[in-house]
């Protein structure tokens, strides 16, 4: 992707996770400078891109140690994100996602850093009443990972009015995919494609369908996928867009549905793998849609997703799987 504006000294915190490293890497491919701060407690030293520097470290106490060396902007990912998780420890998703990004945003409005963008999350509208879903639709998120999310992107509207921050939160849907050997492999999965994938790679007997009786065509539970350098490539148009004084908010997804069913047979038609399946009870809080509208994303910052064809995003997030199983 092409960028027109002049290199940009950025931070990328989280820059050794899954959609952090696709976006330290496009934005270094676009020719900015990218230091990577990451502590490693989810993320992979061998996922910081060979030409970030790499600082290691809590995101906001390294933002602070650094700030001052003179940035353009900072890209905030680091974050706690599993969501049953955040129900049964709390704490550490107030203090980790809020506290952090808060203790963050001040130290760069004391170095006078002036652009941030956010990684925010679908999990912010909970079970919304109409879909696609737009950025108008209420906030009222249905787990503590939401909530948190959502506080922060409070907190960020308050500092862009205060301080004249530049701020963008983009608010994704289900990431997926893989580019080259920057990929997804979190210790605890709890993403669809990766978790069927497992069952083609040997590592998983089978998949479990969440639910077989919901109002969608084949029963299954409809989600919107986005591939993760569509993704990130609206990070770089949202750091073009920021404006001071303002905090703009985007929904990023393909804007299109695939059932929990059809993405196992795509994972099918991709793997080869007969990837047995076996029908559970219905996860509390799962909506049967969630489709995201990106028309705002499309007339304000230009993005429009390119990579949206279902068996070409399993192909890359398979082709990464392999690649790891082969290292």
């Amino acid at each position: 992707m092409s960028d027109q504006q002049s290199p940009l000294k950025l931070i990328v915190t989280g820059g050794a996770g899954y959609v952090g490293s696709v976006c330290a890497a496009r934005l270094i491919e676009a020719g900015h400078e990218v230091t990577v701060v990451d502590d490693l407690s989810t993320g992979h030293a061998d996922a910081v891109h060979p030409h970030a520097r790499f600082v290691q470290g809590d995101a906001a106490e390294v933002a602070t140690d650094i700030l001052g060396e003179g940035f353009d902007g900072v890209l905030h990912f680091a974050a706690k994100s599993l969501v049953g998780e955040s129900m049964t420890d709390p704490a550490k998703y107030w203090e980790g996602n809020v506290v952090t990004s808060l203790r963050l945003v001040e130290a760069m409005q004391a170095n006078g850093t002036p652009r941030l963008v956010f990684s925010s999350t679908a999990a912010t509208y909970g079970e919304p009443e109409a879909s696609p879903i737009q950025e108008t639709a209420p906030t009222r998120p249905t787990n503590t990972y939401g909530a948190s999310k959502l506080a922060i992107d409070h907190a960020i509207t308050s500092f862009a009015r205060a301080h004249g921050l530049a701020a963008v939160s983009l608010r994704y849907f289900n990431v997926a995919g893989a580019y080259g050997s920057f990929g997804e492999r979190h210790t605890t999965e709890t993403h669809l494609i990766p978790l069927v994938l497992q069952v083609a790679s040997g590592d998983r007997e089978h998949i479990s369908l969440y639910g077989d009786d919901y109002p969608t065509s084949d029963r299954t539970a409809v989600r919107d996928y986005i591939h993760v350098v569509d993704l990130a490539d609206a990070h770089l148009l949202a750091l073009r867009h920021a404006t001071a004084g303002a905090h703009r908010i985007y929904n990023l997804g393909s804007g299109t549905g695939f059932s929990v069913l059809e993405v196992v047979e795509s994972c099918r038609r991709v793997t080869g793998h007969a990837i047995p399946a076996v029908v559970a009870p219905r996860r509390a809080g799962d909506p049967a849609v969630l489709v995201a509208s990106s028309a705002k994303a499309g007339e304000e910052l230009g993005w429009t997703p390119k990579r949206t064809d279902l068996d070409g995003i399993v192909a890359d997030a398979w082709e990464f799987t392999q690649a790891r199983q082969r290292s």
